[in-house]
């Protein structure tokens, strides 16, 4: 007598892990954060989520020279909203962000602490079986009013892999980041899809720099 197959079937993949760690005109910038579904859909159909983000960079607290030290760090808590059609989705979503900062400079220490507001939009679109469309922007109005986006498009060049240039931007008070690279997304090694981007940086204090970032994201 065979079982029942429901009890074989497998529960909707619900939570997804991701980080990123990124270095670049001596700045370093590690993110690490995790996205859940609210109800029992899971992440393949479209319905509320709940994302807790986190990052912290260190670089230094004068550029030009470049003297002391900065810390940052930041943690915050979305609710929001993902559009699901097959493998592409929109998402929005809001909530509280802490920005912690910790600058060291000659014989000056200080502390400061920011909690404002901050909006996420994360889409990733496949308009066809070959072609891969990404974008990444957010906006906190807290501490220093950061934003910044990412936006990426790419080719298949193999049955998972994705080539294509990527452009990002960064602003934070009255300093500004351009990026522009290549970016190679699909990676898969210890079940996790990994993603390698690299290329040039231009800022208001540097000359252009070489920059690197190592992504991933995990399903579970």
């Amino acid at each position: 007598m065979n079982a029942d197959p429901a009890l074989h079937e497998r529960p909707p993949l619900s939570a997804v892990m991701f980080g990123s760690l990124d270095a670049g005109a001596g700045k370093i910038y590690g993110a690490f954060g995790m996205k859940f579904a609210i109800g029992g859909d899971g992440l393949d159909a479209s319905g509320f989520r709940l994302s807790l983000v986190s990052g912290a960079s260190t670089e230094p607290a004068r550029r030009r020279p470049a003297q002391g030290s900065l810390y940052k760090s930041d943690v915050g808590a979305l609710l929001g909203y993902e559009w699901r059609i097959h493998d592409s989705f929109v998402a929005v979503s809001v909530g509280p962000d802490l920005e912690t900062s910790y600058l060291r400079w000659r014989d000056w220490h200080g502390i400061g602490q920011r909690v404002g507001p901050r909006i996420q939009l994360d889409v990733w679109a496949a308009p066809d079986k070959n072609s891969l469309i990404q974008v990444n922007a957010y906006a906190v109005a807290a501490g220093s009013g950061r934003s910044g986006a990412r936006v990426a498009a790419g080719w298949k060049i193999t049955q998972r892999l994705y080539l294509g240039p990527e452009v990002e931007l960064y602003r934070e008070r009255d300093y500004f980041k351009v990026r522009l690279g290549m970016h190679l997304t699909g990676m898969e090694l210890f079940g996790i899809i990994w993603r390698l981007s690299a290329g040039a940086q231009k800022s208001r204090d540097d000359k252009s720099e070489i920059y690197a970032t190592l992504g991933f994201h995990w399903k579970r």
